[in-house]
């Protein structure tokens, strides 16, 4: 099976890429980011296809859940394409092999310049027990994007605005300095009694409406 796929994917026009990217941006959506996961399991071959559909697609960037044993072989890749990945953390802590923690972000920069840092800054705080704007701020250049998401210091996701995350304040660095990646609003906090999740993901973006107004 794992093989038929790759066979497909390899033999997949670029043409039928283009179709469906066509199909968003005539719709005014823009494809941003590409997600894959699982890299270590694909062939170069295959790895090389993702980036190429990336391309394709007008992504400015793939993003991978991964660990520090990826980025050299992902590195090479992306320095092929010259296309940024940006590894996603979440609540990992200092020490281990796992994205969350500042230093091993540095440790995969130092391997490629288009090794870069998916950055949610809600695992971020809980993770790390700081803020995430001064890290935020030294390496803005190699963010590929941001999740956004509210949580307390004692690992709860809450509804924006309720938790410890500075999400106003994140927000209005970006604006002020200009930072080219986008901030994707990830909800994950329980849904209240009586609401529904469209309703509180309207919040969610009236809330960061709010915060750049």
């Amino acid at each position: 099976m794992a093989k038929k796929l790759e066979d497909w994917r390899l033999a997949l026009s670029m043409d039928k890429i283009k179709n469906f990217r066509k199909k968003y941006e005539d719709a005014g959506i823009l494809i941003q980011i590409v997600k894959i996961d699982n890299f270590n399991s694909f062939s170069d071959a295959v790895t090389d296809y993702f980036f190429t559909v990336a391309k394709n697609l007008g992504a400015r960037a793939l993003s991978a859940e991964g660990n520090l044993k990826d980025v050299e072989r992902l590195g090479k890749f992306a320095d092929k394409h010259k296309m940024m990945i940006g590894y996603h953390g979440h609540t990992a802590g200092p020490g281990g092999d796992a994205f969350g923690a500042p230093e091993n972000w540095e440790k995969a920069m130092a391997v490629s310049k288009y090794n870069g840092i998916n950055l949610d800054i809600g695992h971020f705080l809980v993770g790390n027990k700081t803020s995430p704007i001064p890290f935020l701020t030294q390496y803005h250049d190699h963010v590929t994007h941001i999740h956004v998401k509210d949580r307390k210091y004692d690992g709860a996701t809450v509804p924006f605005g309720q938790g410890d995350v500075p999400i106003v304040e994140v927000l209005q660095l970006m604006k002020k300095n200009k930072w080219n990646f986008q901030a994707t609003i990830e909800f994950e906090y329980p849904t209240p009694p009586g609401s529904d999740v469209l309703t509180e993901i309207g919040k969610c973006v009236e809330y960061c409406r709010n915060a750049l107004a």
